[in-house]
């Protein structure tokens, strides 16, 4: 990418992108600073006009956000209109109202509590996507551990360590010698370098599997004796023990086992609030109209999309031209759709010892059924990472489907696309039908 003057004298700032109902709520996001601009706040019209009554609407949002903790209760959206369930929330309400200003009993009009807590219980409803969050919990001890074989070592070289530091003076010129000491602890035993390193990661339990270890730390020390002194040895794996044992640690992975186990899905919330977006922008670049291909598609990140109807967001970013196109299927089909922000699934896949965060690209839902959609390069269809993600979201998918039916809700389907199925002749039901899991 070449950049001229133009694009470094661009300035940019931050925009907030919060949901259409937290604005048509006139809430206002935290953690803003002056300078930044909150995505459709003045082109969003609130449903309350009167301060009063906002105010109310803003307690019983509240109050239904502290309902997403009893999913027994309430486990799903649709069980806020039960009249048991809104008669609890007006009673919160009322509960928590302070009026504005001093009240002369008779002058001053109340709210219609109940009223304005049915409107807000109907625009929650409308303009979310009920998305459980769910916990698989093992039954009983995990027990998991790795096999015995032999290390890959060709390739784990380095050479003796010096103990002599140089230093020259820059007036004399003269030099003189310093010596030095190697970092780390002390062992006894040349081996329990590497022992040590190792259990340093959290999958790594010495009591369970303390001969697997030193028969791994023997094949690393008689590697190093192989080419150096044993003094030699000892001061290479003394000083880079951090280092060596992140490489042992990673052909470990593929040696690792796990007993079968029971797990236990758990549902602790029925609901979850959408979480807002931030995004940085270039301040002299106007709101682009989703509709339309951009110029530079190479550098689509740049963009920040606006002009939808069905969105739950007023603004969206997109990673390439195939997510843009992607939304304007959306935008036809959905009944409403989004871009999850990350935390908003709490999805989690396998990554050798590591279990990072997996973040969908889109969730749609229609009138039957509700969408996990990731779009992705044909390239990378059968990486081990997308599969690994695949793998994650599909069982997710899974036991939000059985929740969401044993509450009459709607079944959810995982779809990964490749990006050059993705067109704007395509539908979403097409999609799906093709390539979803």
């Amino acid at each position: 990418m070449i950049l001229d003057d133009d694009d470094f004298g661009q300035k940019t700032a931050t925009i907030v992108s919060q949901s259409q109902l937290a604005s048509q709520l006139g809430i206002k996001p935290t953690d803003t600073t002056a300078s930044t601009k909150v995505a459709g706040q003045d082109d969003v019209q609130p449903i309350f006009t009167k301060p009063e009554e906002q105010k109310v609407a803003q307690i019983a949002y509240e109050v239904i956000r502290k309902l997403e903790d009893q999913p027994a209760t309430v486990p799903t959206l649709a069980h806020l209109k039960n009249p048991e369930v809104q008669a609890a929330i007006v009673k919160a309400v009322k509960e928590q109202h302070r009026p504005t200003q001093m009240e002369l009993e008779g002058v001053t009009e109340q709210p219609d509590f109940a009223a304005v807590v049915a409107k807000t219980v109907e625009l929650v409803t409308q303009q979310t996507i009920e998305i459980p969050r769910i916990l698989v919990v093992p039954k009983g001890e995990v027990k998991a551990g790795f096999k015995p074989f032999t290390l890959k070592l060709d390739t784990l070289k380095y050479p003796a360590v010096s103990e002599e530091l140089w230093i020259q003076h820059l007036r004399t010129g003269q030099r003189d010698e310093v010596t030095l000491g190697v970092g780390g602890i002390e062992e006894k035993r040349i081996e329990d370098y590497v022992v040590s390193g190792l259990m340093d990661f959290d999958d790594v339990s010495y009591d369970d599997q303390a001969d697997l270890l030193y028969d791994l730390a023997a094949q690393t020390v008689k590697h190093f004796c192989g080419y150096l002194s044993e003094d030699d040895a000892r001061k290479v794996l003394r000083c880079y023990q951090r280092d060596i044992a992140k490489f042992i640690h990673a052909q470990m992975q593929e040696h690792s086992w796990e007993e079968d186990v029971d797990y236990e899905v758990v549902v602790s919330k029925g609901y979850v609030e959408l979480k807002p977006s931030a995004y940085t922008y270039s301040v002299n670049e106007p709101t682009a109209d989703y509709r339309v291909s951009p110029d530079d598609k190479s550098n689509m990140s740049k963009y920040v999309f606006g002009g939808f109807k069905c969105c739950l967001y007023p603004v969206q970013k997109f990673a390439s031209e195939a997510e843009r196109v992607l939304a304007v299927i959306l935008e036809r089909d959905a009944e409403k759709w989004f871009k999850p922000a990350k935390g908003q699934f709490l999805i989690f896949y396998k990554q050798g010892a590591d279990h990072p965060e997996y973040q969908p690209d889109f969730v749609a839902e229609t009138k039957d059924t509700i969408y996990m959609l990731e779009p992705k390069a044909s390239n990378q269809m059968a990486d081990p990472i997308v599969l690994a993600k695949k793998v994650a979201a599909i069982k997710w998918c899974k036991n939000a489907t059985d929740y969401a039916l044993a509450n009459g809700g709607k079944p959810w389907r995982y779809v990964l696309i490749p990006h050059n199925a993705i067109a704007v002749n395509m539908t979403l039901d097409g999609l799906a039908k093709q390539f979803s899991a």
